[in-house]
């Protein structure tokens, strides 16, 4: 797999994976909850996803070649950003009016 398709995984991914807490009512979309899921059900789902994400991430940089050392400052901002990917599942969850 070329560099720029290994990128552009990575960021569909990453779209697709803070959406999911926020569009489905299955943990990981996976497992069926009894009750539903709270925000910080939500919330601790992100997180992990997050880190799905980071490893299939390094996994795909492994591939191209040697991975490089990242620090805080790497963290922060792929956090930020898949906070900002979130934003569109957050608002229809949340923020949007459904007709029930």
């Amino acid at each position: 797999m070329s560099q720029t398709a290994s990128i552009w995984l990575v960021i569909v991914l990453a779209f697709a994976a803070a959406n999911l807490p926020f569009v489905s009512q299955r943990l990981l979309g996976v497992v069926r909850l009894a009750r539903g899921k709270s925000l910080p059900v939500r919330l601790l789902e992100l997180v992990v996803l997050y880190f799905v994400v980071g490893g299939v991430g390094m996994l795909l940089e492994q591939n191209a070649g040697q991975i490089a050392p990242q620090k805080w400052e790497f963290f922060a901002i792929t956090g930020a950003l898949f906070l900002t990917f979130a934003f569109p599942g957050f608002v229809w969850r949340y923020l949007a009016k459904h007709r029930k």
